[in-house]
């Protein structure tokens, strides 16, 4: 039996811990006591786990990304006092695959997240969406559906996300097509949004959207940007996969394993960038439920022999 440790941070990482219970409850338990494997799918958490547990169990450990700006002497120190407790490391993309490979001699499992088409998917009827939301034909919709600044400081980015760095691609298409508009959703965008306002772009913000909300905003864009410098996923790229909504990103994450070379963009080369819609929907279809939790069972049976 399979426990995953607990977050209540209303963050992505409650959400997959929903789903695998959902769709693997059959090997899996919430009771940490009864369980044979923890998933420390949350790996700050870790310490809020007993120390009975940490030792008598096998301890699976995931790595969503590694920022090497920030993985000072302090996150050294944590990540080798939870080393001593795992068994197996579980990484999402090779990237980070090969940075942690660099400070552990574990077992490393590289699989992506599942994305759940019964909350990400296609809606035909544009029309319909563009008279809810009260927005133009003619306008030029670009995406970005995340959070921009550190913690409670509204006026720092966060810079792992590049949110300077959208601003640029926004500006460039801009200048490309004056009808540019922004949609933004996510907490603390106050970084963006002041820095569209300062260069003269209008921009819709959808704050506290549900996941409804977002799946229609996805359908509604012209154009979603990952900007980002470091990644885990990020996860937005199975989505706008999924619902086949026109993406390009930086070579972060699983970037290069979903979408086409010409997809992914260097500051230096944004022009360069074009999206391939069928592409990504192509490659996203072995990350579908319940398939996408399937791809784990490598991982767990593993563990099992």
């Amino acid at each position: 039996m399979i426990f995953l440790s607990k977050l209540n941070e209303d963050w992505i990482v409650d959400r997959f811990r929903r789903e695998w219970y959902e769709f693997n409850g059959h090997n899996s338990t919430k009771r940490i006591s009864k369980a044979e494997i923890i998933w420390l799918i949350a790996p700050w958490m870790w310490k809020k786990i007993p120390t009975r547990y940490l030792t008598s169990k096998k301890i699976i450990c995931t790595i969503h990304h590694i920022d090497e700006n920030k993985f000072d002497d302090q996150e050294k120190d944590n990540f080798y006092q939870r080393d001593n407790f795992v068994d197996e490391y579980h990484t999402i993309s090779l990237k980070t695959f090969n940075q942690l490979k660099k400070l552990t001699n574990k077992n490393i499992n590289v699989i992506p997240f599942w994305v759940n088409q019964n909350i990400w998917f296609e809606i035909e009827n544009k029309q319909k969406l563009f008279q809810e939301f009260n927005l133009q034909k003619d306008k030029f919709y670009i995406g970005s559906f995340q959070r921009d600044t550190e913690g409670n400081d509204l006026s720092s980015p966060k810079l792992s996300k590049g949110p300077d760095k959208f601003l640029d691609v926004v500006e460039y298409y801009k200048k490309q097509n004056e009808e540019v508009e922004v949609i933004l959703t996510g907490k603390r965008r106050q970084y963006v949004m002041r820095g569209l306002e300062e260069k003269g772009i209008s921009y819709r913000y959808f704050e506290m959207s549900n996941f409804e909300t977002i799946n229609k905003l996805y359908n509604c864009l012209d154009l979603y940007v990952v900007s980002s410098r470091v990644e885990g996923g990020p996860q937005s790229i199975l989505e706008c996969s999924v619902t086949r909504t026109p993406i390009i990103s930086t070579d972060v994450g699983i970037a290069s394993e979903i979408l086409s070379p010409s997809s992914i963009y260097s500051y230096q080369e944004i022009g360069k960038a074009n999206p391939d819609i069928e592409h990504a929907y192509k490659n996203v279809q072995q990350y579908l439920l319940p398939k996408g939790i399937k791809n784990f069972d490598k991982m767990f049976k593993y563990n099992e022999n």
